[in-house]
């Protein structure tokens, strides 16, 4: 019990098991009770094992049956009793004991739909992997709300499925986690939420270590993947605006933090940059490819198998 409620961490699992065991430890340290739900897509390190001996529950799935939004949302069906859903990725782990108390806090506030934890770069992220984290995760917590689209834009539904909390009454009446989505379930989620009128947060105060050394052709599948989700998803661009200003800014602030003493990392990172912004727009367009190509191109292959 956390605050008077009932709280599952809940974890995604396909093998990893060195990162898994980190962020059970983690767990162990916190200050909140909870409990820790496992869901692996039939592991073949190690993982499936340890999960049961250090989970609360586990469920073991195909690897064929895993889907982002699906995944998810099977269970918070199948687990009514909790209150708050937290959803972490087996990549992340917990930086401060206080980590989950600090993002349950902010449900005592009855029109607070889901919660979005603070990233900060894992010890051994690159210059570029450190500056992601230190751009889109601020140390400032806010409250955000459909009011907001005007001045935060594509921020306002901004959340992260490394580190997040979801209220389940709040879920299930905006219908749940979606099963036919690329990536970015979490947007999608949180911006049907705040279109129904409820409020997120982005929690400075609750902190995980998170983060990733993409090569230039990872950033480049990865952002092709963004482009697909926002065409295939045209309402969320209509109400909170498209990623073009974000992107500029993002720009701007890498440049900055790359600085002048290292400005031999200048043509790289506007290279790396470039590469992005054409990935994203060729997603945009990827039903003009065939579905070949966007296997190629895609970070999730398995999605244009469907």
């Amino acid at each position: 019990m956390v605050n008077s409620k009932r709280v599952a961490c809940v974890i995604p699992v396909y093998n990893g098991k060195q990162d898994l065991l980190r962020l059970f430890d983690s767990l162990d340290q916190q200050k909140a009770h909870f409990d820790v739900l496992v869901v692996d897509s039939s592991s073949s390190d190690g993982s499936q094992e340890l999960a049961e001996e250090r989970a609360d529950e586990l469920v073991v799935i195909n690897s064929s049956e895993f889907n982002h939004g699906g995944t998810r949302q099977k269970i918070v069906n199948d687990y009514p009793q909790y209150d708050v859903f937290i959803f972490l990725t087996q990549d992340a782990y917990l930086d401060d004991p206080s980590a989950i108390t600090n993002m349950v806090k902010y449900f005592d506030k009855s029109t607070v739909a889901a919660v979005c934890g603070r990233q900060l770069p894992h010890d051994d992220a690159n210059l570029l992997a450190a500056h992601a984290r230190i751009f889109n995760y601020p140390s400032e917590s806010i409250y955000k709300s459909l009011e907001d689209a005007s001045s935060l834009g594509i921020k306002t539904p901004f959340m992260s499925n490394s580190f997040a909390a979801y209220r389940r009454e709040s879920l299930i009446k905006v219908g749940g986690f979606p099963d036919d989505v690329i990536l970015s379930e979490d947007m999608f989620v949180t911006a049907r939420m705040l279109m129904a009128g409820y409020e997120i947060v982005y929690a400075g105060d609750a902190c995980c270590r998170h983060s990733h050394n993409y090569t230039i052709i990872e950033e480049f599948r990865r952002y092709f993947d963004i482009g697909v989700f926002h065409a295939k998803e045209p309402w969320i661009r209509d109400n909170f605006g498209g990623a073009g200003g974000e992107g500029f800014k993002y720009v701007k602030s890498e440049i900055k933090y790359i600085g002048l003493r290292r400005f031999y990392l200048w043509p790289s990172s506007l290279i790396r940059n470039a590469l992005k912004l054409f990935g994203y727009k060729l997603g945009q367009r990827s039903e003009k490819l065939p579905v070949s190509i966007k296997q190629k191109l895609s970070m999730h292959s398995h999605y244009w198998s469907k």
